[in-house]
């Protein structure tokens, strides 16, 4: 079974939207990172690709903190046992 942790949102969100931040702190609003909407929603793309979660958009929107992108994952990854 997959997993997601920190490294691996600190990860694909630098793929995705370069070296905004390198620090995660997990409490911290994306926007104060560095990171709008559009890096998020690639960002969940690239989750689904790699991991096999998919976010949808409406979930997505609502996510605003790493601690937040990492539960939605991880209560999938739950749900797909």
């Amino acid at each position: 079974m997959p997993t997601f942790a920190l490294d691996d949102l600190r990860r694909i969100l630098h793929q995705c939207a370069g070296g905004v931040a390198t620090e995660l702190e997990l409490d911290t609003p994306f926007r104060d990172l560095g990171y709008d909407s559009l890096a998020l929603l690639e960002t969940a793309a690239r989750v689904e690709r790699e991991v096999g979660v998919r976010l949808p958009d409406d979930v997505v929107a609502e996510i605003d903190t790493p601690h937040a992108f990492l539960r939605a994952v991880r209560q999938r990854l739950a749900g797909a046992r």
